[in-house]
């Protein structure tokens, strides 16, 4: 299994909407896909319809508790889309795990077995605490949601540096797969800058796919819905379709779905 943590320290960028409508286009082409909602706030889960009286076993259970994958995971009503959920229980999960010895590495060990999906996509906090590290641990690669204003560049630079220092440490393999545009609007000519100066700095690293500023990303999720299926047709589903299309280009040749 591929695992793709999607993470930004900076609240607001698109993170959980990437998140969802990403796992829903892999899930449409083909691919057996686990969506894992490592945000206390749970949003992810809600977005893909699954309301918080219905998670019975979620993320904190296959962290602290010792819970499987197979335990915490529930269909959606996407084909080909599972979803592992969140609740706000997660978030005394950093306090609890601080007195041990695996603390960063337990995500990594509880998917270590798991052949049941063919990529996991890990929806992470926004914030570079013991969650997100353990995503980064655990992960193969890393997507990064970046919003086109002022601060993006700032906050990308703490994020990188957070990633070399999981690399020298947990994981010497995690890599980044991409950095997407999220939140671009054509009439604000800050947003173009913006966007030049992330493709000046990043080049290639940096998805040719943006996502627009679209009131339908922001609806689906009140219908438990991503936006892909509440409006395959708008702006930001299209562009969904397009980042997974690049995406799946960039993954491992020979760990692609068949």
């Amino acid at each position: 299994m591929i695992c793709v943590a999607i993470a930004n320290q900076k609240g607001g960028v698109g993170k959980t909407t990437t998140a969802i409508n990403i796992a829903t286009a892999m899930a449409a082409a083909g691919w057996k896909t686990l969506l894992l909602d490592l945000d206390p706030q749970g949003n992810a889960s809600t977005g893909l319809g699954l309301p918080s009286s219905m998670r019975t076993h979620t993320s904190y259970d296959l962290l602290v508790e010792g819970a499987s994958v197979d335990d915490c995971t529930f269909p959606t009503s996407i084909p080909n889309l599972d979803v592992l959920p969140a609740t706000v229980d997660l978030s005394g999960a950093e306090l609890e795990l601080v007195g041990e010895e695996d603390r960063a590495e337990r995500l990594r060990g509880r998917l270590a077995g798991h052949r049941g999906h063919d990529i996991c996509f890990i929806d992470c906090p926004p914030s570079l605490g013991l969650l997100t590290l353990n995503a980064l641990t655990a992960a193969d690669t890393l997507l990064v949601p970046l919003q086109c204003e002022f601060f993006a560049l700032e906050g990308l630079s703490q994020l990188l540096q957070t990633v070399e220092r999981v690399q020298g440490r947990f994981n010497a393999d995690l890599g980044i797969i991409g950095i997407v545009l999220t939140m671009f609007d054509r009439r604000n000519r800050l947003t173009d800058q913006v966007a030049d100066d992330v493709r000046e700095c990043l080049g290639k690293l940096v998805f040719d796919a943006v996502i627009p500023r679209n009131v339908r990303l922001s609806e689906a999720p009140s219908h438990g819905l991503p936006a892909l299926v509440y409006d395959h047709s708008c702006a930001g589903s299209r562009a969904y379709m397009a980042l997974a299309r690049e995406l799946i280009g960039r993954l491992p040749q020979q760990r692609k779905a068949a």
